[in-house]
């Protein structure tokens, strides 16, 4: 087996979920009832009293994106509200344990498929995927069946899985990417539960153990579990680092922030990929409706739950093919002799997807199982971590996910919205909002991060007057929010997803432009290797705010001393704090563009040298 960079890593082990305290959540609410209350009276005091009559141009487009913004933070708020887990239940023994009126045939063990999709990486890092498949242990007899589902049709690959012991799936084509490769594997196969991974999802041990309890509900579809990536960069802890530098009362000073914010350690996870803030935050406070969406990588389906919500879909694309072709005809008896004749060819030319051809499939296929009106299909997320994964090593791979991951999901809110029918329940769809919401956030975003620039350039402020009534109506909306958000996400990391949302612009703007066009978003598999070269064109957008913002400043400050215009000094207070956010918000994304891993941990997953 040849030598992986990622192997020094191999010793970690992933964090425990942060533990859900009810008085933490009592204070959380209570401090975020307060903050939103703040930001209504925020809001209606700008549209009411505050615009600058002179230039509308700014005042109004400024307002509309704090409305937006404040619209996405009631709907942040209702996603985080509270923490109520599913209770874990022993595992079954027995497939009748995880259906309604199995009969005789309950008896017999449980039968799982793990699906290991792959095209082209590295052969030998798909075996120690398999390997750890294999060594999935569970307290019942249990037929476990390994697939590797190579669409790179390698040879390679193929012979991996022979001398595993392994089955091997490929096709003849790579229709519906992904979401092809699964629907193929699932013709071949028959597994009640299905265990989906990518090419590096280490799977551990106790998998199956701790999960397919949650099955024993029969209306549970798919369980979720939290993707960790073990090669992150740990980064130095803060008060080491101060008292590297400072000694003694720089340790002591960084304990204290620590225990005021939290651990911190500097340089740590450069392209904030940690997913602990979506998975142990985000997804899990959707466990009370059901709401947690699939991410593919760590989950485990219900066979029955992808195929009876996908006959159910291409039943009902037929039916709706069918009343498209004849709603023409005047003849009632005409109308249904005709859609009797077509209703076959009709059914020849429909598809069907169990997972949804889509860039996006895992998401797209949840919303088509929570919008079930007949089932109503439950999804658990799962909160300990049963894999580890490598993360992007680089700058543009990181790009690709995410506009991957920005592109599926607008172009399912706007082309294909699952809020305005099918039979989710007001909250489901709530927590949808939230996440499509999110990606839109680009949009004012960019007016946030513009204001300063413009007022700083121009002296023209969005407001009247930056007085006394500005202060008393937004300082205590921010001051409250931090605070809220600060007890309600405690234990995570929140500064940098903030930061990223921030910085994220202009790669969600890409997105939204290329739905609206109509363009299809393209499947690009992610890379597995550091990509070489610079990324600084990366960030042109990013470099491009905090030179105007700095620029802006100095520009802003030379007209107030040097010019005499001791007016717009309040202005400039307000400006410079505002515009130094947004820089130190985008500055995260440029380091990342120039960090390089350190000489003694190359990145990447191709076998490394052995030593001489």
């Amino acid at each position: 087996m040849p030598a992986f960079y990622f192997d020094r890593f191999e010793h970690r082990r992933p964090p425990e979920p942060v533990p859900h305290s009810p008085a933490r959540e009592l204070l959380w609410q209570f401090l975020v009832i307060i903050a939103l209350v703040l930001g209504a009276n925020y809001i209606r005091w700008r549209w009411t009293s505050s615009l600058n009559w002179e230039a509308l141009w700014f005042a109004i487009p400024l307002a509309v994106a704090e409305t937006l913004a404040y619209v996405g933070l009631v709907l942040f708020t209702f996603n985080l509200w509270k923490t109520r887990d599913i209770p874990m239940r022993p595992a079954p023994r027995v497939i009748g344990e995880c259906i309604e009126g199995a009969g005789e045939w309950g008896e017999r063990p449980i039968t799982v498929d793990v699906f290991v999709a792959t095209y082209n990486e590295d052969e030998e890092l798909v075996r120690l995927s398999i390997r750890d498949a294999k060594a999935i242990a569970y307290p019942h007899p249990l037929d476990l069946r390994i697939h590797v589902l190579d669409d790179g049709r390698r040879p390679a690959m193929r012979q991996v899985a022979q001398e595993e012991g392994v089955g091997y799936i490929t096709r003849a084509s790579n229709v519906g990417f992904k979401a092809g490769n699964l629907r193929n594997a699932m013709e071949q196969t028959s597994g009640d539960f299905i265990v989906i991974c990518d090419a590096d999802n280490r799977l551990f041990p106790t998998i199956l153990a701790n999960t397919l309890g949650y099955f024993r509900d029969p209306d549970v579809a798919w369980v979720q579990t939290p993707q960790w990536f073990y090669d992150l960069p740990e980064g130095t802890p803060l008060p080491q680092w101060l008292g590297e530098r400072l000694g003694a009362p720089g340790r002591l000073l960084g304990r204290a922030v620590e225990r005021l914010a939290g651990p911190v350690r500097l340089g740590e996870d450069p392209f904030v990929n940690d997913p602990q803030m979506f998975y142990d935050v985000i997804q899990r406070r959707r466990n009370w409706c059901h709401a947690s969406f699939c991410c593919g990588a760590g989950s485990i389906h219900r066979r029955e739950a992808v195929m009876q919500a996908a006959l159910r879909t291409y039943a009902t694309s037929v039916d709706r093919e069918v009343r498209r072709f004849v709603r023409d005809v005047p003849d009632e008896q005409l109308r249904a002799d005709l859609g009797d004749a077509v209703r076959t060819q009709a059914a020849l030319e429909q598809e069907l997807t169990p997972y949804k051809f889509h860039v996006s499939e895992d998401i797209y296929t949840s919303i088509v199982l929570h919008s079930d009106p007949v089932r109503r299909w439950k999804s658990v997320l799962h909160s300990r971590v049963e894999s580890k994964m490598l993360s992007p090593q680089d700058l543009l791979t990181w790009m690709i996910q995410r506009f991957k991951y920005a592109g599926g999901t607008l172009d399912i809110a706007l082309r294909d919205n699952p809020l305005l029918g099918g039979g989710m329940s007001l909250p489901q769809r709530l927590m949808y909002l939230s996440t499509f919401w999110s990606y839109l956030g680009a949009l004012w975003n960019v007016a946030f991060l513009a204001a300063p620039i413009l007022y700083l350039f121009t002296g023209i402020a969005p407001l009247s007057a930056y007085s006394g009534a500005f202060y008393l109506h937004a300082l205590p909306f921010i001051v409250l929010t931090e605070l809220a958000f600060m007890v309600g996400t405690w234990g995570v990391r929140s500064w940098d997803g903030k930061a990223s949302y921030l910085s994220f612009f202009p790669v969600n703007l890409r997105a939204l432009w290329t739905v609206l066009r109509g363009e299809k978003i393209k499947f690009h598999v992610t890379p597995k290797e550091r990509q070489e070269g610079s990324f600084l064109h990366l960030v042109y957008p990013q470099l491009a705010v905090i030179v105007l913002t700095l620029g802006g400043l100095a520009y802003a400050a030379w007209r107030v001393v040097v010019q005499g215009h001791a007016q717009e000094l309040p202005n400039l207070v307000v400006n410079v704090a505002w515009g130094l956010n947004n820089v130190f918000a985008m500055l995260p994304l440029v380091r990342a563009a120039m960090w390089k891993p350190s000489e003694d941990g190359a990145v990447g997953t191709q076998p490394a040298q052995q030593p001489a």
